[in-house]
């Protein structure tokens, strides 16, 4: 059997097995591992596999992930993520939709210090749901504002996705993270946008909401953003300015955010633990996937498919527009129907060529993996933010969810499209970085 045949049945069997639910980690591996020994001697094989599982899980990089997942954890712990909502809710609950812009604009501020979308949308879940409900806002208006709020966690650094992409790629992961941040701003603002039209043509999914609060009032709800500011602007800030590395910063991070629990008095040890085991518990999750993701990695480049793949679609003479709208689509069709995360370290050995050959920026790509990712998320049939969210708002059923969160591709495709015409928007501040 040709090494190319081997390839492509190793990724069919890879495919059958996560649509059957096996563990992603074990549907990467176990076809890799026996086409690399099918193809290798057993001597090739076991060296391979030695040094690669070695060599990437001694990673200096990957201590980057627990650090940010523990500023997640932590942050959750000090309460910070209900004070950021009445925050936005006091600046902007007498517009029409306000409650709504103000769980997507507390969901914003969260993940500059979060970056977990599902940690995200839980939160955000349990504060803004019950608000929104109370004042008599639609049920599909509700969980899709929190479910589009939710999804910001990954594109606002800090973000695992886009340490998980630049290790694979081996891009810059500070560049990566920046590169979040204007993308990120925009489509909280579309989301925004999102909200305020839905409302003008259905004004009784969202009545107008009587909140009497003066500007003292409203001024003094700021003092909840100081936190998340002042932890921004320290792992951000210091990447930006280069004051400290990424992996640097997300310790700094976490060491900071642990910081304010105590100042707050928000941390106990009972706490202290839970915030750990969850840490460890995503950490392990992901770290199996990162190290199979290499090995799978090895076994697409011997058997040159994502090199096959990628001279097909260049040999159609497609515009580069048209060959983006492909790639587009097809992770659109792969987002239905695969768990986030496994189509990102599945396909970008294999998509990376064909970017490559189109004279695409990595960095600006990985923003539209993200983007990508985000959709998967929110959408039919696996949509994770929609069923956490459902987890922790039982009052709304996964149909009202859905309904409201198809409001919010549009803004999220429309993204995609202006990062396309102006790259700009992803890349001018990368470009920067000190």
């Amino acid at each position: 059997m040709s090494y190319e045949m081997v390839g492509f049945l190793g990724l069919i069997i890879m495919l059958v097995f996560m649509f059957l639910r096996v563990p992603i980690a074990i549907s990467m591996v176990l076809p890799a591992l026996i086409g690399i020994l099918y193809l290798k001697d057993w001597n090739t094989f076991q060296a391979a596999v030695e040094t690669i599982v070695w060599d990437h899980s001694f990673s200096y990089t990957l201590s980057t992930i627990p650090m940010f997942v523990l500023m997640g954890e932590l942050l959750y712990v000090c309460g910070i993520s209900s004070e950021l909502f009445n925050t936005f809710r006091a600046w902007l609950s007498r517009l029409r939709g306000g409650l709504g812009m103000a769980a997507v604009g507390s969901s914003a501020l969260f993940a500059a210090a979060s970056g977990s979308s599902l940690a995200n949308t839980a939160t955000m879940g349990v504060i803004a749901s019950k608000e929104m409900l109370r004042s008599g806002y639609h049920k599909s208006l509700v969980g899709g504002a929190i479910v589009a709020g939710g999804t910001l966690g990954p594109l606002i650094p800090p973000s695992t996705l886009f340490i998980i992409y630049g290790m694979l790629t081996e891009q810059s992961i500070g560049q990566l993270l920046i590169a979040g941040i204007v993308p990120g701003i925009v489509l909280m603002l579309l989301y925004f946008l999102t909200i305020y039209v839905v409302v003008l043509i259905k004004p009784e999914w969202a009545p107008r909401v009587d909140t009497k609060m003066t500007w003292k009032e409203r001024l003094l709800s700021l003092r909840s953003t100081v936190w998340v500011l002042i932890l921004f602007f320290i792992v951000i800030g210091g990447m930006y300015i280069g004051v400290f590395n990424p992996t640097e910063a997300a310790g700094i991070g976490a060491f900071a955010t642990f910081l304010i629990a105590l100042i707050r008095k928000k941390l106990t040890f009972k706490t202290l633990v839970a915030a750990m085991s969850n840490t460890l518990k995503t950490t392990s999750f992901l770290f199996a996937i990162i190290i199979m993701a290499f090995l799978l990695n090895y076994f697409f480049t011997i058997t040159k498919i994502p090199l096959l793949l990628a001279n097909f679609l260049n040999g159609l003479s497609l515009p580069h527009y048209a060959l983006f709208a492909v790639i587009v689509l097809i992770y659109l069709f792969l987002g239905a129907m695969m768990d986030a995360l496994a189509m990102v370290v599945v396909t970008i050995p294999i998509i990376l060529p064909l970017i490559s050959m189109m004279g695409f920026d990595f960095i600006w790509f990985g923003v539209i993996i993200v983007l990508i990712i985000e959709l998967a998320m929110m959408t039919p049939p696996i949509g994770m933010n929609v069923f956490v969210l459902r987890g922790v708002a039982p009052e709304l059923s996964l149909e009202q969810i859905f309904k409201g969160s198809f409001l919010f591709i549009i803004p999220i495709l429309s993204l995609i499209a202006l990062l396309y015409l102006f790259p700009q928007l992803a890349l001018f501040l990368p470009s920067t970085m000190y």
